[in-house]
């Protein structure tokens, strides 16, 4: 692979952080000025549609989203919805900076359900990554202090474990189902099932209000064809680091949209977090098992 397609795919994945970031900005604006969690999950989802379908007209065609594991899909949307629901919930209850942080946790949960429920062999220095993960979410949060709200800290971690077991569901889909099938799948059948209890929450918006609506979609969408496209000109390897910019643009954006500032004990814990997932990646990679699963690998809410 020619250091070209790497730095292509450096550079998409720079950008697909970007949008991301841009969108979870997007979704606590929306919150603020009078939109709930369903309503951003469901516009999330509505406005992505056409633009994945166009991406798998575009590349692999249509014909590609027949499937004979329609239930597998139906399972991968259903965990996926419960994790939006955790991963939203958290960038409205969190400081950006914070939220963005608590997701860096994933690579340390998807060691740990690895091991747990697919019997992974994970050594002392995957689990003493693990250790040191979630020291460095201790210092974060500071449980004994009003540092984080104790029920924000806990809607973040779950977000980042849901993210981990959508992740490995992917990989078992990802054995006979192509990437866009199931990104068209999650989309598409996102859709039905928030549409029902958007139904009997709806409410009138200013025309800014319904832009950022619409932008929430069309950015998550653009955010998450960027980041599939990333993976197929350079090596997870060399791409994951990328991830960890995301903090950059929730601090900005935290501070210039929200007034709102990391703490110290934010800017202590976040490294070593960040540090544990780096290492339990290039363990993976160096054991020639595979790159740990990362937040960058799943099909992003």
């Amino acid at each position: 692979m020619g250091d070209d397609h790497i730095l292509k795919g450096i550079t998409l994945r720079l950008f697909a952080v970007a949008c991301l970031a841009t969108m979870s900005a997007l979704i606590k604006l929306a919150e603020a000025r009078g939109a709930g969690l369903v309503e951003t999950m469901f516009h999330r989802q509505l406005w992505a549609v056409p633009l994945v379908t166009a991406w798998v007209a575009a590349g692999p065609g249509l014909g590609s989203i027949r499937t004979q594991r329609f239930g597998a899909h139906v399972s991968r949307t259903a965990v996926g919805l419960t994790g939006m629901i955790f991963t939203f919930g958290a960038v409205l209850l969190l400081p950006l900076a914070e939220a963005v942080t608590f997701q860096f946790t994933v690579p340390i949960f998807a060691t740990i359900l690895g091991a747990v429920l697919l019997g992974e062999p994970t050594g002392w220095h995957r689990w003493g990554a693990v250790v040191v993960g979630f020291l460095g979410v201790l210092i974060v949060t500071q449980p004994w202090s009003a540092h984080v709200p104790l029920f924000g800290a806990v809607v973040g971690l779950l977000a980042a474990l849901f993210v981990a077991i959508v992740a490995i569901l992917l990989r078992q889909i990802g054995k006979t189902e192509a990437t866009g099938t199931t990104v068209f799948w999650f989309s598409v059948l996102s859709v039905p099932v928030l549409a029902i209890p958007y139904a009997f929450q709806f409410r009138p918006h200013d025309p800014a209000t319904w832009g950022i609506l619409v932008g929430i979609g069309l950015i998550g969408g653009v955010g998450q064809l960027a980041l599939t496209g990333s993976v197929r000109h350079a090596p997870v390897s060399a791409v994951v680091p990328m991830d960890y910019s995301s903090l950059i643009w929730g601090t900005l954006y935290g501070w210039a949209i929200f007034g709102m500032w990391p703490s110290g004990w934010t800017w202590l814990g976040a490294p070593v977090i960040i540090a544990s997932g780096l290492y339990i990646v290039w363990r993976e990679r160096k054991r020639g098992v595979g790159p740990a699963v990362t937040s960058a690998e799943m099909e992003p809410v």
